[in-house]
């Protein structure tokens, strides 16, 4: 029987638009500064915020379209992470709560 080894994180989600250009040094940064576990990138097909609406049909391929950033670690990495990416992603486009990851 496995046992089960349960370990507190945070888990955070980012929301940005692909215009917005923060993809790419979010991502290298979370990669090799912080070195996050793991990350995951959704794009979303509609959507609308501080900037308006963001949607996209079969024949538009916007490139303006919402994207989050999900990811998880333990909390010693995330807060330094978070302080990080205050830097550069506006506070209220970051979430984060509490959560348990087996590992």
């Amino acid at each position: 029987m496995n046992s089960i080894n349960l370990v507190d994180v945070i888990m955070v989600k980012i929301y940005i638009t692909e215009s917005s250009k923060l993809l790419k040094p979010t991502l290298e940064y979370l990669k090799h500064e912080a070195n996050i576990r793991g990350v995951s990138v959704f794009r979303a097909i509609r959507g609308y915020g501080e900037n308006g609406n963001h949607a996209s049909s079969l024949i538009d391929l916007s490139l303006d379209l919402p994207l989050t950033i999900e990811f998880f670690d333990e909390k010693n990495k995330i807060n330094i992470a978070l302080e990080h990416l205050a830097k550069t992603i506006k506070p209220e486009h970051i979430v984060f709560w509490d959560a348990k990851a087996n590992i």
